[in-house]
């Protein structure tokens, strides 16, 4: 911005209520809306989660279906990204026979 210019008014507003519609999309994702829901505690280890560390909470698909995010939460769970990656390495040695 050059100085002594005052600034547009009208492209603050319109930077801010694009701001605000990107955070309300980002609250409709299944992430956000788990971690409302949910409390911050893997279902599998049970290791829970603070504010610092949340994000190595990881919302697991239990019908492995992304695009199946009922309201209610009922296909998903939280786990830790350990817990999520050997749940994920499971599903695929089961998935090749391995198991």
């Amino acid at each position: 911005m050059t100085v002594g210019k005052k600034p547009d008014a009208a492209r603050l507003d319109k930077i801010v209520a694009e701001a605000r519609r990107a955070a309300d999309q980002r609250d409709l994702g299944y992430r956000e809306r788990s971690l409302k829901m949910y409390p911050w505690v893997c279902g599998r280890c049970m290791r829970e989660f603070t504010h610092t560390n949340v994000s190595q909470l990881t919302v697991h698909h239990r019908d492995h279906n992304h695009d199946n995010n009922p309201p209610d939460g009922s296909n998903w769970e939280l786990l830790c990204l350990y817990c999520h990656d050997n749940e994920h390495s499971r599903y695929l040695e089961a998935d090749r026979g391995l198991v």
